[in-house]
């Protein structure tokens, strides 16, 4: 059973998210300050609320850096909704608030356009075609769970894992060898969700 160390920083329904990664086969340890377990597999990173209060939660538990040197070194990650949304470099949200900076772009906000905004219930995301070749055993273009008014927009084409279209088509994931990470909701996603958190474990053997 592997091991994922799971980032308690006050944000983040931890309890749906646990109880999602045990079901998929992972032994969870919640983190809530430096240091990260160096036996852990993987580090998952949960989120809701806004990006520079999670920013500022991360660095007064001296969480920041850790995470973000996680990352760095080419180590495994999960990034949910806000956790995904931190990987960049800044978000419209928060003005002046710097994200991890690990991918490259930024986090923009939905445009209204008789939209309501948050965008929170069911929709369908579309695999890449490098995706389904990356993460072999991928749900065939499921329908997940989203909440946010907020999306990642990344510089480099290439990372984009899936998309998904709520008056624009945005990033609904990223993936490299390495991370993955999602704008919806895999805990909430009933078992569309947890069949993608299946194939994250089992992929850290």
């Amino acid at each position: 059973m592997q091991k994922i160390a799971l980032i308690d920083y006050g944000s983040g329904n931890l309890r749906s998210v646990t109880k999602a990664l045990q079901f998929a086969g992972a032994q969870v340890e919640r983190i809530a300050g430096k240091p990260l377990p160096d036996d852990a597999a993987a580090v998952v990173l949960p989120g809701v609320g806004s990006f520079g209060d999670s920013v500022r939660q991360l660095r007064d538990r001296e969480l920041f850096d850790p995470v973000r040197n996680w990352v760095n070194e080419g180590r495994r990650f999960l990034g949910i909704c806000l956790g995904y949304q931190l990987l960049f470099e800044s978000s419209e949200e928060s003005p002046g608030v710097e994200g991890f900076g690990i991918l490259k772009g930024r986090v923009r906000r939905f445009p209204v356009n008789g939209l309501k905004v948050p965008h929170i219930g069911w929709n369908q995301i579309h695999w890449g075609a490098e995706t389904r070749t990356l993460l072999a055993g991928l749900p065939d273009d499921p329908f997940v769970y989203f909440v946010h008014s907020y999306y990642p927009e990344p510089a480099e084409a290439s990372e984009i894992a899936a998309t998904a279209f709520y008056g624009v088509r945005f990033a609904a994931a990223v993936a490299t060898q390495t991370l993955l990470a999602t704008q919806f909701h895999p805990e909430k996603s009933q078992e569309s969700g947890l069949a993608i958190l299946r194939q994250f474990v089992s992929s850290l053997t």
